[in-house]
Formats: structure tokens, sequence, C-alpha cells
């Protein structure tokens, strides 16, 4: 079974998300959109009509987005087949967070790896 397939996402906790994009895209060139975070588009390698996208994104230090986990940043990495890959991981053993969600953007799970890292589990809409 096909599982991960590249990185949705680098997410992770500032003091000031608002600054330290800015800082992003005043020193480092990110092209920072009105929604406060910054995409990456590419191609996928085995199909190279479909566009994926890779986000990076400062969130308030307060958020609950990261919870159980308590580090400082979270990981999006883009799925196949998410009801799929949960059977599995489940069947393994491993620790899911809350259900599974479907929306306009795509089905999302999260589960935790084993130094209690949360891990986002994205299955976009075209997949």
């Amino acid at each position: 079974m096909k599982k991960v397939t590249g990185i949705g996402g680098v997410f992770f906790k500032s003091k000031s998300p608002k600054d330290v994009m800015a800082w992003y895209r005043d020193h480092l060139g990110f092209d920072v959109s009105e929604w406060g975070g910054a995409t990456f588009e590419w191609r996928d390698k085995d199909n190279p009509e479909r566009v994926g996208q890779t986000l990076f994104t400062a969130f308030k230090e307060d958020t609950k987005k990261f919870e159980p986990a308590t580090g400082s940043y979270m990981l999006n990495l883009h799925v196949a087949d998410l009801p799929a890959l949960l059977a599995q991981l489940r069947k393994d053993g491993v620790e899911i967070v809350g259900d599974m969600q479907d929306s306009e953007y795509g089905k999302f799970a999260w589960v935790m790896d084993p130094e209690g890292r949360k891990i986002e589990l994205w299955q976009p809409p075209d997949a």
C-alpha cells in the first residue's frame, strides 16, 4: 500500500506569527498569502499533471492545534489513501488522535509518533 507521498506542510508555534512570516517574506523571499502562510507548489513525479502543495505556516504560541503534543512544530504529510492507512495504523497499535475529518480541502487525521509528536495526515481532495 502506498502510504506517505510527500510533505504537506510545516507548522510551528510563534510568539508573533505575522512578524515571523514577514521575516520569512522579507529575508528569504517567501510568498506569504493574506491568510498568513506560504504555499509551495510542485508536481507529482508519478503524475506530472497533478499539482501538489506544501504549506509553511506559523501559529500563535497558545494554539491548541498541536495538542496533545507539547512540541513547537507539527508536520503535515500527504497520503494516498487515508482511510486504508488509518486502518493499518490501528492494526499496528499507532495512537490516533480524534476522528478523521472530511472537508473541501480533503481528508485529515492525526497520529502520535513514538516520541509524542503529533503528525497530521492529509489526503488532498484530488488524490
